[in-house]
C-alpha cells in the first residue's frame, strides 16, 4: 500500500465546508435583474424568515447571501414517511459590477423570496480638457 498517494489524496480533497458551500450555492437558484439605476438580485429562501438570513458584502465587491434551514422537531409519534424538502445552508456569491455603491444595499425578504437592490454609483462626469498655460 502506497501512503504517498493517500496522503497527496487527502491533501487535494476538498474539505467539508468546501463541499458543503458548493452544494449550497448550487441548490440555492437566483435571478438577478439590472436597471437603469440599480442591480436587483433575488433568491429562494424557502422557510427562512428576515432574521435568519444575512447579507454581506466582502473585500468591497462580492455580495453574500447566506442562511439556514433546520429540520422540523419531530413530534412525539409522529416520523417521517418520505423527506424531499432541503434542509441545511443555502447560500450565493455574486462580484458586483465595478458600478455597484456597496455602501447603498437594501434588503427585504417576503414569502420565501429574499430582494436584494444594490444601488449603482451616478457616472463619472466626463473630464474636461486641460488647458495648459504658455509661459
Amino acid at each position: 500500500m502506497d501512503t504517498t498517494d493517500e496522503a497527496e489524496k487527502s491533501l487535494n480533497a476538498p474539505t467539508r465546508t468546501y463541499v458543503r458551500d458548493a452544494k449550497a450555492m448550487a441548490s440555492t437558484l437566483a435571478d438577478v435583474k439590472e436597471y437603469p439605476n440599480s442591480y436587483v438580485f433575488i433568491i429562494d429562501m424557502p422557510g427562512l424568515k428576515s432574521g435568519d438570513i444575512k447579507v454581506q458584502v466582502e473585500d468591497d465587491n462580492m455580495l453574500l447571501i447566506s442562511g439556514e434551514r433546520k429540520r422540523e422537531e419531530e413530534k412525539e409519534g409522529a416520523k417521517y414517511v418520505r423527506m424531499e424538502r432541503r434542509v441545511g445552508k443555502l447560500m450565493r456569491k455574486f462580484v458586483l459590477p465595478e458600478n455597484a455603491n456597496a455602501d447603498a444595499i437594501s434588503a427585504v425578504c417576503q414569502d420565501g423570496v429574499l430582494t436584494v437592490t444594490v444601488e449603482k454609483l451616478p457616472p463619472p462626469e466626463p473630464k474636461k480638457p486641460k488647458t495648459i498655460e504658455m509661459l
